[in-house]
């Protein structure tokens, strides 16, 4: 989507876009998401008495810091988390991990692999053919990526004190043959309760929202569902379930982000505030749905 349509859509994104540039401007976590938060949903945020599930991510994000969850979102430290939770199976091997791109042995990787930066959302380059890998392009994006501190985007605090550092993972692909599908598992306080299918992300972004017994549910999160569509159940759905509750316990809210491949398990990674807790939901009586699935502590 280009400027011009994302202005026509909503005009209040170019005072979002300036908002994140001088976010380091703005001393205060509260005063910055309740600026970010109008401008992203024509909202007024309500932090005294939050209702909403997108409402009470906010006052999570404020008010129930935990030092752990640094670990937590870190690309490569949880995959120890995750090893001593359920078994090193179900972990995406790591092929290396460097502090800078220049350190990077691209001789040593194999034919097909894909480059993160541990400390972010989005820097991620996938290689599919290593004899064609433009370098240059694979440097500028991770480079970027390396020189940012991801909490000032939205004032997501356990992005605050992740090391930068980029890994390498075993390139992987499920029965599509081009892409990996996500399995976004939306728990809370240990119990696994709706699953996000994210598909068609490189042509069309959709999702279709199911039931943990896999009824395609009628709503919408931001991207547009696709209801004439409907995923195969995955044979190891009660696997998934089991993972996301074990991983998930001891969380008031997390979403666990699971892959399969030949009906194998896969981790993907934890997200505490699913869209930063911005994300439109349609109709918009299932963001108080989710949202009374979220206990918050009374002090």
């Amino acid at each position: 989507m280009n400027v011009l349509a994302k202005i026509r859509n909503n005009p209040l994104w170019i005072l979002w876009v300036l908002l994140r540039r001088i976010s380091p401007l703005i001393k205060s976590d509260k005063i910055f998401i309740k600026l970010e938060y109008i401008l992203r949903t024509h909202k007024l945020l309500n932090l005294s008495n939050p209702q909403s599930f997108n409402e009470k991510l906010q006052w999570l994000k404020l008010y129930a810091r935990h030092e752990e969850y640094t670990q937590l979102v870190d690309k490569y430290a949880v995959k120890l988390y995750v090893t001593r939770r359920i078994g090193e199976k179900y972990v995406i091997p790591t092929l290396g991990v460097w502090e800078r791109f220049e350190d990077i042995d691209f001789k040593v990787l194999p034919s097909q692999f894909v480059l993160k930066t541990t400390h972010d959302s989005g820097g991620v380059y996938i290689c599919r053919d290593k004899s064609q890998l433009d370098i240059n392009k694979a440097a500028k994006k991770l480079k970027k990526s390396l020189s940012k501190n991801y909490y000032w985007e939205h004032r997501e605090y356990p992005y605050k004190n992740v090391r930068p550092r980029i890994i390498a993972e075993q390139y992987m692909v499920d029965e599509s043959g081009y892409e990996l599908k996500d399995y976004k598992i939306f728990c809370f306080q240990g119990v696994p309760h709706f699953i996000e299918v994210d598909f068609d992300r490189f042509t069309g972004h959709k999702r279709n929202i199911y039931s943990t017994q896999w009824e395609l549910l009628p709503f919408e999160i931001q991207y547009p569902s696709n209801p004439s569509l409907i995923h195969e159940k995955p044979k190891c759905l009660n696997e998934m379930l089991d993972i996301a509750s074990q991983l998930s316990r001891g969380f008031l809210h997390v979403r666990v982000d699971l892959y399969v491949i030949n009906d194998a398990v896969y981790f993907g990674e934890l997200t505490f505030f699913h869209g930063t807790g911005m994300e439109k939901f349609s109709p918009e009586e299932w963001n108080y749905k989710f949202g009374r699935l979220i206990e918050l502590p009374k002090d």
